[in-house]
């Protein structure tokens, strides 16, 4: 089972209009209700390559409900702990004429200190009977900051493989608790964590960085372009094809996806990278979020160039044996 911890969840309003006018009054728009946020994405997307998995959020208010029978609908499990706030909701306005879209959010919702206290508790329990945990997205307040860094701590007492996919300021430090695994894109660290991540040394000294924490794999992609990962302290390039990016919203959660079903199937390494990444390109080749179909991605994997920087693992020939 794999466990997606999501703090800052999103109630979707998806719009959908056959041809939008910025201009003028759109009406007859269709609405579909979704429920979004990193680690939700992240569920969808294992639901597609079936891969068994369950969510830990917070719901409050009139969006919270709404966000629940979401859920239900597209049949992802989760267990959730209700807070007074009411849950960040966003208008997705679609325009499928040119496959445009427009996002509007609401207000992060106010997290209290009992509130985070018992999604820890819960989580412990939950951590205990999954394999991978992944804490995901954003964090509203300082107050569920903790849910993080508890949630890293508590995988690692107990021997489960974490992956890090947040950002902010709490970033540096989860990464000094030794997540075994980390994602970021290329603007997500340097906002975080103060750097200018601009050229191939700059990031291969962090991910270098990243294996002193005791971090057995990071992933620093980077928006299409090439971009750099290390398995243990080997790193690689991986040069992505091109394609016509429709939305990349998600991406980075395909991606994600694509790391864990790499490791539920037990692919090397390189594998595991070309997989993770056409799981991304794929999903920004669309305008629905974390809804690729596993066939396609394994096809775009092919295209997808993954070369050792610097050392390489030695290769035993044991065929004499």
């Amino acid at each position: 089972m794999i466990l997606t911890v999501t703090v800052n969840p999103l109630l979707e309003r998806r719009y959908y209009y056959n041809k939008l006018d910025l201009s003028a009054v759109n009406r007859d728009g269709k609405l579909i209700i979704k429920a979004g946020g990193k680690g939700i994405n992240v569920n969808r997307q294992l639901n597609k390559f079936g891969i068994p998995n369950s969510a830990m959020i917070f719901t409050g208010g009139t969006n919270g409900k709404l966000m629940r029978e979401a859920l239900r609908n597209e049949k992802i499990i989760f267990t959730d702990i209700q807070i007074k706030s009411e849950t960040r909701d966003a208008s997705i306005i679609i325009d499928e004429s040119s496959n445009r879209t427009y996002s509007f959010f609401g207000n992060n919702p106010s997290v209290s200190s009992d509130e985070a206290e018992s999604f820890i508790f819960k989580m412990e329990k939950a951590i205990q009977t999954c394999e991978i945990v992944v804490f995901s997205g954003s964090s509203p307040y300082s107050e569920a900051d903790l849910i993080f860094t508890e949630g890293i701590k508590i995988a690692n007492k107990l021997d489960k493989i974490s992956i890090c996919d947040t950002y902010g300021k709490h970033l540096e430090q989860n990464l000094k608790l030794s997540p075994t695994i980390v994602h970021n894109n290329v603007d997500e660290i340097n906002l975080s964590l103060g750097l200018m991540l601009n050229d191939e040394t700059s990031q291969i000294e962090l991910l270098k960085t990243f294996y002193e924490y005791g971090i057995k794999q990071a992933f620093i992609t980077d928006s299409g372009k090439a971009f750099y990962a290390s398995n243990f302290d080997f790193h690689y390039r991986t040069t992505l094809p091109e394609i016509k990016t429709i939305d990349s919203t998600g991406s980075g959660d395909a991606f994600v996806a694509g790391i864990i079903y790499g490791w539920n199937k037990k692919l090397n390494f390189e594998e595991q990278l070309q997989f993770a990444s056409a799981s991304g390109i794929c999903n920004a080749k669309s305008l629905e979020v974390c809804d690729v179909n596993i066939d396609d991605a394994f096809l775009t994997a092919k295209k997808v160039i993954v070369e050792p920087v610097g050392k390489k693992i030695k290769t035993v020939n044991d065929s004499h044996h």
